[in-house]
C-alpha cells in the first residue's frame, strides 16, 4: 500500500467565520467514526487563558511565555467536543462574545500559530480525524485526502452567526456582520498562513445551501476518496 492508502484518513475543512464548518465536521466525524479536532475551540482556550492571566493579545512575546504554561484537551462528545483548559472544562465559556473576540487576536501571532500547528498534528496523527479552521488544508495538514473549503456571502454567515447567539445576544445583526466582515479582513490579510482555499481544495459555497445538503456533498467526496483508497 502506498502511505496515503494505509495513513490515516484526514479531512480537513477550512473557511471563514460563520461558514458552518463546526457543525459540518461534527457531522461528518459522527457519519464516518472520525476524531473532530477543533482547531477554533483550541485557539478559544488559549484565548481565554490569555483573559484569565490579564496578557497583552498583541504582545507575541509575552503569549509565547503563557504558550509554554498551557495545556489543552479535547475529549470527544456527541455534540461535538468537551474542551478542557489546565484540566479544568471550559467549554461553555469559550464560546461568549469577549473569548471570540480575543481568539481573533490571538491566532494572529507567528509563534502561536506554530505552537498550535504542533499540537494539532500530535493529536492527530495517530487515527483518522476531521479537522475544521482556516489553514488547515494549507498549513496543519497539506496532505490532507480530503480538503473542502466551505464559503458563503457575509450577509448570510453573520445572520446565521447572530441567530446561533440565541434571543438573549446583547449585539445586533447590523454589528454581528460588522465584526464577522472584520474578522474576515484579519483572517485574510495576516502574515501567517492567510485564510484561502488549498490549491486542490473542493470549495462549496452554502449561501444557498442548507446544512443537510452541504453535508451530502462534504459526504460524497470522502466516499469519492475512499473508494480510490481501497
Amino acid at each position: 500500500m502506498t502511505e496515503n492508502q494505509s495513513s490515516p484518513l484526514v479531512v480537513a475543512i477550512d473557511g471563514p467565520a460563520g461558514a458552518g464548518k463546526s457543525t459540518v465536521a461534527a457531522r461528518i466525524a459522527a457519519r464516518f467514526g472520525l476524531l473532530n479536532l477543533e482547531s477554533g475551540a483550541m485557539y478559544r482556550a488559549f484565548a481565554l487563558k490569555a483573559i484569565q492571566t490579564d496578557s497583552d493579545l498583541d504582545d507575541r512575546e509575552e503569549l509565547g511565555r503563557l504558550a509554554v504554561r498551557t495545556r489543552i484537551r479535547l475529549l470527544p462528545a456527541p455534540l461535538g467536543n468537551r474542551v478542557f483548559l489546565d484540566e479544568v472544562e471550559v467549554t461553555k465559556r469559550i464560546r461568549e462574545p469577549d473569548v471570540t473576540a480575543a481568539a481573533s487576536r490571538v491566532s494572529v501571532h507567528p509563534g502561536i500559530r506554530q505552537w498550535m500547528v504542533s499540537m494539532q498534528r500530535q493529536l492527530g496523527a495517530s487515527s483518522g480525524i476531521v479537522m475544521e479552521g482556516r489553514d488547515i488544508g494549507t498549513t496543519v495538514f497539506p496532505h490532507a485526502q480530503v480538503k473542502i473549503f466551505l464559503d458563503a456571502a457575509a450577509e448570510v454567515r453573520g445572520q446565521r452567526r447572530y441567530q446561533q447567539n440565541g434571543p438573549g445576544a446583547s449585539h445586533a445583526p447590523e454589528s454581528v456582520l460588522q465584526e464577522l466582515r472584520e474578522r474576515d479582513r484579519r483572517d485574510r490579510t495576516r502574515a501567517e498562513s492567510p485564510l484561502v482555499p488549498a490549491a486542490d481544495a473542493v470549495i462549496i459555497d452554502s449561501t444557498h445551501l442548507s446544512l443537510d445538503e452541504v453535508v451530502a456533498q462534504v459526504e460524497a467526496i470522502i466516499n469519492e476518496q475512499l473508494a480510490v483508497r481501497s
